[in-house]
């Protein structure tokens, strides 16, 4: 396990090329037509593999602040199983998955969504960019032990 050190606070200038790459992120997603909510559900899944607390608790609050359900935020983790989930959300949580994983691709069954069919290359490209940078995110908050309390 790593030391609990903070690099956030050691490092400021990488910790603001990150927020630079998340409101690139940001931005890609709007010129891509990407709905807020589709790009929380991305944040929240990536987060969800990551076992990352505090993303999870920040892009929850984000999620219903945007009106997402909080039925619909039950089922993220297993949103292949239900219904509730428009095809572009399907796409959206296919990227996630695929991003986060990446390094498991050979050996985790994928699940049986059509991206390129659903997405344009726009889209298809800012949500892999929203997937890399709440990975990144996720990384940096585990990593320096952020607090998580009520």
């Amino acid at each position: 396990m790593l030391a609990h050190i903070n690099v956030t606070k050691l490092f400021p200038a990488a910790y603001k090329a990150v927020m630079a790459v998340e409101e690139a992120t940001k931005d890609a997603a709007d010129v891509a037509g990407i709905d807020p909510l589709t790009v929380d559900l991305v944040k929240l899944r990536a987060s969800q593999i990551n076992g990352c607390a505090f993303c999870l608790r920040m892009h929850t609050q984000d999620a219903l602040a945007n009106g997402e359900t909080t039925e619909r935020l039950a089922l993220v983790a297993a949103w292949w199983e239900s219904q509730y989930f428009t095809p572009v959300e399907q796409a959206a949580l296919t990227i996630a998955e695929q991003i986060t994983r990446i390094g498991d691709l050979h050996t985790l069954p994928a699940p049986t969504v059509d991206v390129e069919s659903i997405l344009d290359e726009k889209q298809i490209a800012a949500l892999t960019w929203v997937a890399i940078t709440i990975n990144t995110w996720n990384r940096v908050a585990i990593s320096s032990h952020y607090p998580v309390a009520p």
